[in-house]
């Protein structure tokens, strides 16, 4: 694996749908961390997050959505107002952001946090 910047970023930019889950990846509360044993998880609609960086920071909300493209999820109650006054949610990283509670698990996500 190169370790040049340019190669790096270039890797994310040109990354295929199935390896761009891992850049989805969010850090799990420490209650969540003892009961499933895991470090991070996959970011998914649903499932309420903490901001733990940048200007929202410790603010908790819903993940209203997830942008597979630009790698961002845009939570509850981030947001950001425009020149004419009309607020748009605002995106954010998911390493900036902290699990605190589990959307609707279904089999596959049960499966995947029993791993």
């Amino acid at each position: 694996m190169s370790k040049q910047p340019r190669k790096q970023r270039k890797r994310i930019y040109t990354a295929k749908l199935h390896q761009r889950h891992r850049f989805l990846h969010a850090t799990l509360s420490k209650e969540l961390r003892e009961k499933y044993g895991k470090r991070s998880i996959r970011v998914r609609k649903g499932d309420k997050v903490k901001v733990m960086r940048g200007s929202y920071a410790g603010h908790t909300g819903k993940v209203l959505e997830v942008d597979m493209k630009k790698l961002r999820i845009y939570v509850d109650g981030v947001v950001v107002k425009k020149a004419d006054g009309t607020e748009v949610a605002m995106p954010v990283h998911p390493s900036n952001v902290m699990i605190v509670e589990l959307g609707e698990e279904d089999e596959v996500r049960e499966k995947i946090l029993k791993r």
